[in-house]
């Protein structure tokens, strides 16, 4: 195996390919049914009494520490290696080291999530993830490999002339990248922190270790065989949970062809939800909380202070009885909680009612989930419009998602990897099998969840809640969170607030599944928030190593030295990344999303033209990823939440035509390519030299006059 992972040269015969391949099934069934003899001995230690917390340090320094080892042994420090493993990568490994690549935190730990919660709409990532794989076999991983740079950055550069596109692209390559990243270590610090019960921030670093082991020492080649591996322990993980939860339900292990017949009982539960005496009891009150609190937003410098003077009397009213010690510092820590001044009292109580809003409306604020989408087109005037509006929002989010999948630089980096242009266009297929998997399952998964919530836990007194509530509370109260806001004793759905985000590390515990499932779950979403992390760390070093220092900087540079730069700032940026994420900037699918949407309006438009347009110059490239990246990054900083805060926007929220700043990239593509085409006609055609090699890449079979 260290011969397998360690210091070769490239192979370029169609023998030694062979070769190559058959050594490489070897290894990873070798793997696999370890892998599996790992699982059984775990659950057998665990019905003989080993302790959770064991179990959970077992599964993270085992899997940590099998990535890591696969990361050494691929140590290299020849630039071919480090940058596109040798361009050596068989089809199928490529493949499922791309959908390790691909199978994200979002993927893996939030996809079901979204569709636990937003039900039908939720779909739109499904089909906008996997419709990008479409473009990209389609579009730009054949045509991509027969130029034959190593970044996509390179690309711009070699095919655009001239450096400006080419540092345009780093700046692009560097914003989506990094956004994306900080949301896989924000999920490898939940998954971790889960594990063994550390703090969040520390469970950040423990899993930026494995992450830096395997990009650190071997590059691309450390990442693509460290990927293969994950891919093999995220998608055991993902499937045998809700197999599980299927079989226990319905007595049925294919939860996808179980996923019709749930669904219809799920509407079933929600209508009756919907008209419970006790849910509409909890939703009076949190309507009545909403009111109060709107009394508050009329003058809060007002209010702030009758709350101030209120609790203070309340406290010195408890001395003055001699009240119970505890009752007095309950008051005492209520006082300390209220806001410092009016701005942070308005905030405040404005993030409250709007919560307090959703929890007022049936279902916990969730739509029905075979709602297809909100309002009603046969309904009123504001009915119409929210249809509309849903509608809309729903068709450019899946134009987002697909266009950005295709423009990823460290999905497109991965076709770099293989050794023919062939087996390129046969990982894209390899690809889309793998990504299926996973992307099949996760309806099912999100129905399954949603049945058991329904029809076992609601109706369940507080008192019984099964221990994977509490658990998941301490973990992170924004996540899962339950009060007895009635009193009654009996848990009510819109009693919990619970994220998208734990739904599938939870689903063993949802199901009642022995814990080492848990830790299994919790080890397969480690395994896709690190590969993620692994290539987008990558993309970002290679982006300033290779694009910037070498290609514009130091030409003469050495590959030794282009090598340890790239590990350098690698380390930088990892470490840059984390500290990001450890303030828990927004949900996961948001900074994914917003990755999307700046992948696609700033390399979408300059990459498929630069293919299939010869005509398209330097200078129109450049302004049009700029143009189109930069209209995408206004929409969001005016319109998100998170984004308006940290840039200080205070003027009122303008959504065009009411798309969400989620899909901004939906005005930013459609700008590059205006851009593009346009200076294009009014600016001097690229050099003879350029405009053949265009030719011959898009038609390697025409001579030349």
């Amino acid at each position: 195996m260290a011969d397998m992972f360690g210091t070769v040269g490239t192979v370029t015969s169609a023998e030694s390919n062979r070769a190559f391949k058959q050594s490489l099934n070897k290894v990873y069934t070798w793997y696999l049914g370890g892998f599996l003899v790992f699982l059984i001995a775990l659950a057998i230690l665990e019905a003989m009494g080993l302790p959770r917390n064991w179990i959970g340090y077992t599964f993270l320094l085992a899997t940590i520490g099998l990535y890591a080892g696969i990361g050494f042994m691929s140590r290299t420090s020849d630039a071919a290696e480090y940058y596109v493993a040798g361009r050596r990568v068989p089809a199928i490994y490529n493949g499922m080291a791309t959908g390790a690549d691909w199978m994200s935190a979002a993927s893996f730990i939030g996809m079901a999530g979204t569709l636990y919660l937003t039900g039908y709409s939720g779909l739109a990532f499904i089909m906008g993830w996997t419709g990008g794989y479409c473009l990209v076999a389609l579009f730009l991983a054949p045509y991509l490999r027969k130029f034959g740079q190593f970044t996509i950055p390179d690309f711009l550069g070699e095919r655009y002339g001239g450096n400006l596109p080419r540092f345009i692209g780093i700046f692009a390559a560097i914003l989506c990248s990094f956004t994306y990243v900080v949301a896989q270590i924000y999920g490898v610090g939940l998954i971790t922190s889960r594990l063994t019960g550390v703090a969040f921030e520390l469970g950040i670093f423990l899993g930026l270790g494995g992450i830096l082991v395997c990009s650190f020492l071997g590059g691309m080649r450390a990442v693509t065989w460290t990927q293969v591996a994950q891919y093999i322990v995220l998608i055991v993980a993902y499937l045998l949970p809700v197999v599980w939860l299927s079989v226990k339900q319905t007595s049925v292990p294919v939860p996808q062809a179980i996923y019709g017949m749930q669904l219809q009982k799920v509407t079933e539960a929600e209508k009756r939800l919907t008209n419970d005496p006790k849910e509409k009891e909890v939703r009076d009150i949190f309507a009545k909380r909403s009111a109060d609190l709107a009394e508050k937003l009329k003058d809060p410098a007002a209010a702030l202070a009758s709350d101030r003077a209120s609790a203070t009397k309340k406290i010195e009213d408890l001395r003055a009885a001699s009240g119970p010690a505890a009752e007095i510092a309950d008051a005492e820590k209520a006082l300390a909680a209220l806001p410092k001044d009016a701005d942070a009292a308005r905030r405040a109580w404005t993030a409250a009612k709007a919560g307090a809003d959703t929890k007022s409306r049936p279902l916990n604020g969730m739509p029905p989930h075979a709602q297809q989408y909100a309002g009603d087109p046969k309904g009123d005037a504001k009915a119409q419009e929210a249809y509309d509006t849903s509608r809309r929002n729903f068709l450019a989010l899946i134009f987002c998602l697909m266009v950005g999948t295709a423009a990823l630089p460290h999905i497109l980096m991965r076709y770099y990897t293989t050794p023919s242009v062939r087996e390129a266009r046969e990982s894209v297929t390899w690809s889309l099998f793998f990504i299926f998997l996973l992307y099949f399952t996760a309806p099912a998964l999100a129905v399954l969840v949603k049945f058991q919530v329904f029809n076992v836990l609601v109706g369940t007194p507080f008192d019984q809640l099964p221990a994977w509530v509490g658990a998941w509370a301490k973990v992170d109260p924004t996540l899962l969170s339950v009060v007895d806001v009635n009193k009654d004793g009996i848990f009510q759905l819109n009693e919990m607030s619970i994220g998208g985000d734990i739904i599938v590390l939870a689903t063993p515990e949802i199901g009642g599944l022995p814990y080492v499932v848990s830790g299994l779950v919790a080890a397969g979403g480690l395994a896709a928030a690190l590969s993620t992390a692994d290539g987008l760390l990558l993309t970002i070093a290679n982006a300033l190593s290779h694009d910037l220092y070498y290609k514009m900087i130091d030409p003469n540079a050495s590959t030794s030295r282009r090598v340890s730069i790239s590990k350098v700032l690698l380390l930088v940026v990892a470490l840059a990344a984390a500290y990001v994420a450890a303030q828990k900037p927004a949900d996961i699918l948001f900074l994914v999303s917003a990755a999307f949407s700046f992948a696609a309006a700033s390399f979408f438009p300059a990459l498929t033209l630069g293919i299939f347009w010869k005509r398209a110059t330097g200078i129109a490239a450049s302004l049009g990823m700029a143009g189109g990246l930069g209209i995408t990054f206004y929409y969001m900083v005016m319109n998100q939440p998170w984004l308006r805060g940290i840039f200080g926007v205070t003027s009122p929220v303008d959504l065009w035509w009411g798309i969400q700043p989620i899909s901004a990239g939906v005005f930013g593509v459609p700008v590059g390519f205006a851009v593009i085409l346009l200076v294009s006609l009014v600016t001097p055609a690229p050099s003879a030299k350029v405009q053949e090699l265009v030719e011959h890449v898009r038609y390697p079979n025409l001579k030349s006059a």
